[in-house]
């Protein structure tokens, strides 16, 4: 049978047979490829976190109250995919809307809530709520610039929306909450929402002399981000992975990382745990490398490459059949994979150090929430394409 290029086709393709819902094929549908890297990711997470928090060694992090708080947040979390697994494409594209406004709203409110922790964390980017604890809507304003941009991009791709137009929609979309983000200041996120952008209109089809030009720019402002954006934490942090051990004090976060890692062994260390700072989230790749050893570090980025290799070749394949979903898809596994690359690689000294926690693994309620609500998005489609195949006999 051939296959319709008509999104509104395929669509209602996809509505024919209301006994063939998305909840009646709900598990035939679903792509566990990867879905369950996912969870056994989770698992590696729960267990690790677990150890770091009853040993008390590098984390602030209460036992068993803290531990049980993640157990909620996963939980919740794997409720809210699977809730949006079951929505309709209306349905997802209204939901993708009102995430982004929430976001950009909370992200607002950080500005005037009058709490912050930027003595401990060197950023105000939390809000406090009753009884749920400390909220980041900055993991939450990924997601919903993703679903907006995504959309934007399709209209211009099929020539709904001129290029100046929707130009314009993008730099205002993303910039807002990008601008909102970096003056908290956290550059990790911010520089997140760039890459996920640039990745997004990358693969929109954007001619390789914008991106040189883009290249250059970003390389002749480097001096101004230096010092105008830049904090001096952060400076810091770069200048000890250009030039390791130049301040002793600066490099007391990878030295000590560097010893967990290398302490795991084959199977993981048996002794004393070693003290690395925020052990429990940023670092918490070099507790898996302790408690789990080569063995689970292996696991785990084996696990990691299988969810995020799956998912580009799915979004590939959306992106033909309908752009919309698929600029979705790649900017939201973009955003993962570079918080993957990031985390993993300052935990062993291959980048500089970022507040930017491990997906699925790391400590936080907010953000593995929020990444949960990205899964679901990301299964969704992939079940749409699924159906699809399934309903015309592909």
């Amino acid at each position: 049978m051939l296959r319709s290029s008509n999104p509104n086709q395929k669509y209602a393709l996809k509505r024919s047979g209301s006994d063939q819902s998305r909840a009646a094929i709900f598990f035939s549908a679903m792509d566990y490829w990867i879905l369950v890297p996912v969870m056994i990711m989770v698992l590696i997470g729960l267990y690790v976190l677990n150890k770091v928090a009853a040993d008390g060694v590098g984390t602030t992090l209460s036992y068993p109250s803290g531990f049980y708080r993640q157990v909620g947040a996963v939980l919740l979390g794997l409720a809210l995919a699977i809730i949006i697994c079951l929505m309709e494409l209306p349905t997802l594209r209204l939901f993708g809307s009102i995430v982004y406004i929430v976001a950009v709203l909370l992200l607002i409110y950080v500005k005037i809530d009058g709490y912050s922790l930027r003595s401990f964390t060197g950023a105000d980017s939390w809000i406090k709520f009753p009884v749920i604890g400390s909220l980041q809507p900055s993991e939450l304003a990924k997601t919903g610039i993703a679903m907006v941009v995504g959309n934007i991009l399709a209209e211009m791709k099929s020539g709904k929306r001129n290029y100046l137009d929707g130009g314009i929609r993008i730099a205002l979309v993303s910039g807002f909450p990008f601008l909102l983000i970096i003056t908290e200041p956290d550059f990790g996120t911010s520089m997140t929402i760039i890459f996920m952008v640039a990745v997004m209109i990358f693969v929109w089809g954007i001619r390789w002399r914008y991106v040189l030009i883009t290249a250059g720019a970003f390389v002749i402002a480097l001096p101004l981000i230096w010092n105008n954006v830049l904090s001096g934490v952060g400076q810091n942090r770069i200048l000890t992975f250009l030039f390791p051990g130049h301040d002793k004090r600066a490099s007391y976060h990878i030295s000590q990382s560097l010893t967990a890692v290398s302490s795991g062994g084959i199977t993981g260390s048996a002794g004393q745990p070693v003290n690395v700072p925020v052990k429990e989230s940023d670092f918490i790749f070099s507790a898996v490398a302790e408690y789990m050893g080569l063995i689970g570090v292996v696991a785990l980025v084996v696990l990691v490459a299988i969810f995020i290799t799956r998912t580009l070749l799915v979004s590939f394949e959306v992106v033909r059949d309908d752009p919309a979903q698929g600029y979705i898809m790649i900017g939201l596994i973009s955003v993962m994979a570079f918080h993957y690359i990031e985390n993993m690689g300052m935990t062993v000294g291959l980048l500089p150090i970022t507040g930017i926690p491990l997906p699925f693994v790391s400590h936080g309620g907010s953000a593995m929430v929020s990444n949960f609500i990205s899964l679901g998005i990301i299964l969704n489609i992939s079940m749409n394409q699924r159906m699809l195949a399934m309903q015309s006999g592909y």
